[in-house]
């Protein structure tokens, strides 16, 4: 995720800036947690979405992403 995308951290992290969130990739739905990484977030994505949509390390892909504050 780019570095100046609006998220309002200190809301929604749970701890260590980790964000919860329900995630969308191709057909697949899955929750996760972003990561604060180098200005930005990286959104890990489980194996099993990786296999479902056939991605791979490297490959861009378009993300929806919905983020719950506490």
């Amino acid at each position: 995720m780019p570095a100046g995308t609006p998220v309002d951290a200190p809301s929604a992290t749970y701890g260590w800036g980790c964000i919860p969130a329900a995630v969308r990739i191709g057909g697949t739905d899955f929750t996760t947690s972003l990561f604060p990484r180098e200005g930005g977030y990286l959104v890990p994505v489980k194996v099993a979405v990786q296999r479902a949509e056939r991605i791979g390390v490297g490959d861009r892909v378009e993300v929806t992403l919905h983020i719950e504050p506490h």
